[in-house]
């Protein structure tokens, strides 16, 4: 008779070091929005190191700084840096949930520097395990993402010109405007003589990220679905408003700003508050917690949308992973951020091609930063590495 010899049990990964820096990197063009104008990005890349060697990084990224909500990347930095990091001493890195749980007890709020030290787990275990992060959250569904490009210069003609590139270049046929900051008449205008220029060849979307009252924001809808535009995204901050709106015009509304994970993805559905989910890993609190919010949309027959930070290749990897496991996907997503940028941090680019992003398939996020880049355009003197092994 053969003994049963019980598996010895795999040695457990913990923390050892954390590492934090800022890169400052320019974009293409000014990128006007409602609540300020972006010349440039800040990314904070963060990095896990693990007894077994293995590092995984992630990423936390907002826009215009403090201008859309209350974290930025020195925030995150500074929160990562000083009650995250002896938070995540010594712990055992393989357990994800479990180690976000801890953190999630001791650090309140602050959901999109808990997103950049998820997706670092997430990629450190997968490197670990040799598998994807969208085969550690559950299996992918598909492995390339439509991706829509953001209009956002201000000025129509070159709107129009940037789109008809995009169209030549097989890059993008869908394109959101960012209106808002200017009235209402010569918004809609604006995105009027678009769509027209455009014609069938590509479909039109607005975000006005809060900007109208009510009042306006009905007469708005109403102008912008005569002039063609298929979405609009959160016209006015409240959701009590949004429930009055969605359904009044033959035109999606979209819920943004006020998604902030899960309850209120729950709240928006229980006030039948919008058509579709914007779905954001760093707004949502993390990868799992956008997970779950698209599950609520899913149960509550609310389409979904893959939304962007304006991440760099890092933050947009891991919602890409991400967006690539939801069983529905009918509004394509916007990750186009690494594409505002002029400076390439990626060891090897990603392919943005044939209207869509190819999601990596290689362990843990399936991309390598260029070191010596990442270096260059670090910010002077706020690099740190942080010793956290006892």
């Amino acid at each position: 008779m053969n003994a049963v010899v019980a598996p010895l049990p795999s040695p457990v990964a913990t923390v050892v070091r954390i590492e934090t820096v800022l890169v400052d990197l320019p974009t293409i063009r000014p990128h006007k929005l409602s609540v300020a104008t972006m010349d440039g990005q800040t990314l904070m890349l963060v990095r896990v190191h693990c007894s077994d060697g293995v590092v995984g990084m992630g990423e936390g990224t907002t826009i215009g700084g403090l201008a859309y909500g209350g974290e930025s990347p020195e925030g995150m930095k500074l929160a990562i840096d000083s009650y995250f990091a002896p938070v995540m001493a010594g712990q055992d890195a393989t357990r994800v949930q479990a180690l976000m749980g801890r953190i999630g007890r001791m650090v309140k709020d602050n959901r999109f520097a808990k997103c950049a030290v998820e997706a670092a787990l997430l990629d450190a275990h997968g490197k670990r395990t040799g598998l994807p992060v969208s085969d550690l959250l559950g299996g992918r569904r598909r492995d390339r993402l439509p991706v829509a490009w953001t209009l956002a210069s201000g000025d129509t003609a070159r709107d129009i010109a940037e789109a008809e590139r995009m169209l030549d270049l097989r890059r993008h046929n869908v394109f959101k405007l960012k209106i808002g900051a200017r009235g209402l008449a010569e918004d809609i205008a604006h995105v009027a003589a678009i769509k027209r220029a455009l014609g069938d060849r590509g479909a039109v979307r607005v975000d006005v990220n809060m900007a109208w009252n009510e009042t306006e924001a009905a007469r708005g809808m109403a102008a912008l679905a005569d002039a063609g535009c298929e979405l609009v995204e959160q016209p006015v901050a409240s959701p009590a408003a949004l429930s009055r709106l969605v359904r009044r015009f033959p035109i999606a509304l979209m819920a943004d700003e006020s998604l902030s994970g899960p309850e209120s993805a729950f709240e928006l559905a229980r006030r039948h508050a919008a058509d579709v989910f914007a779905v954001k890993i760093e707004q949502s609190g993390g990868l799992f917690a956008a997970q779950r919010v698209a599950a609520i949309a899913d149960a509550a027959g609310i389409g979904l949308y893959g939304g962007t930070m304006l991440e760099g290749a890092v933050g947009t990897i891991a919602s890409a992973q991400v967006f690539a496991t939801f069983d529905q996907l009918h509004w394509g997503t916007e990750l186009f951020g690494p594409l505002l940028l002029t400076e390439e941090i990626l060891a090897t680019p990603l392919d943005y091609s044939e209207f869509s992003l190819e999601v990596p398939n290689g362990p843990g996020l399936g991309i390598a930063l260029d070191e010596d880049r990442v270096a260059f355009f670090a910010r002077d003197g706020l690099r740190r590495t942080i010793s956290v092994a006892r």
